[in-house]
């Protein structure tokens, strides 16, 4: 508790423990001034993963620069991120639609080039964060798609090795019209949209410049409440680009081979469609 009131500057009433999650400690912490915080915290057993805390917290600050969609970064260092406590409420059609035309504002905010100034993470994985002015095609190919291929490979067996090697060679035709870089959150799928009273906060980016058609196809990846409610509100703030529907697989892919890579077998079927989709 000293240690997480040093970093705050607010003495600390009372912790409490919400258990581990992968190389994390969880907690909820009560200050003195009455305000509830969330404490993430290192396993002192994983310095490896101290990496993927700072991206998480960079991610965070970048994201969230006068943006009300992303919860502040209270304090941070080596071992520890704290943010604001949130408490969630039901999701509603009101609320999507609110996040819906607040994230098309967030992807408009372009940071000028794909990629992001630090070393990234997905989940656990490092995700190669080099940037480029040049086409979102050419770059999801040579840092998103063909380092986890090779990671990959051994569970997609040859067969999907060899469709994934074929929309890395046809990405100039099946990316889409040129966009300009968006500032997405990268890692947008339901379990990272928290749904408050003050609105929708999203947590747990892997944030970089990229495509905004990606965040879209992660919401949908794997579901999310009032979801044509949230596509229906950003077309009309930010039209889509046509064929954006058909493109949906293209963007899901690289999360598809990222939980390849983490959990296995489980999800070639679902890797291997999606690249059949895209062709």
């Amino acid at each position: 508790m000293n240690r997480l009131a040093d970093l705050l500057g607010v003495p600390v009433a009372a912790v409490t423990d919400l258990g581990h999650r992968h190389a994390w400690t969880l907690h909820r912490a009560r200050l003195t001034d009455g305000r509830d915080v969330f404490v993430k915290a290192l396993d002192p057993g994983r310095p490896d993963a101290a990496d993927a805390l700072a991206a998480e917290a960079a991610s965070l600050r970048w994201l969230g620069e006068g943006d009300r969609l992303v919860p502040e970064v209270l304090a941070a260092d080596a071992d520890t991120l704290v943010l604001p406590w949130l408490t969630e409420t039901a999701p509603t059609p009101a609320a999507a639609e609110r996040l819906g035309r607040d994230l098309a504002a967030l992807h408009a905010r372009t940071p000028g080039w794909f990629g992001a100034p630090w070393p990234g993470f997905i989940a656990s994985l490092p995700q190669d964060n080099s940037r480029t002015t040049g086409e979102w095609g050419s770059w999801y190919a040579e840092y998103r798609l063909r380092p986890l291929l090779r990671r990959a490979a051994p569970t997609l067996g040859e067969e999907g090795v060899r469709l994934v090697e074929r929309v890395i060679a046809e990405i100039d035709t099946l990316a889409g019209p040129p966009e300009p870089p968006a500032r997405i959150h990268g890692d947008l799928w339901s379990g990272n949209v928290l749904w408050t009273a003050e609105g929708v906060r999203l947590v747990d980016p892997a944030a970089h410049g990229g495509h905004r058609e990606t965040d879209l196809a992660m919401l949908a990846l794997f579901g999310a409440p009032h979801l044509d409610r949230i596509l229906a509100a950003y077309d009309e703030v930010a039209p889509l680009k046509a064929g954006w529907r058909q493109r949906v697989p293209l963007h899901q892919l690289y999360p598809l081979l990222v939980h390849v890579v983490l959990f296995g077998g489980s999800y070639r079927a679902m890797t291997l469609e999606a690249a059949r989709a895209i062709l």
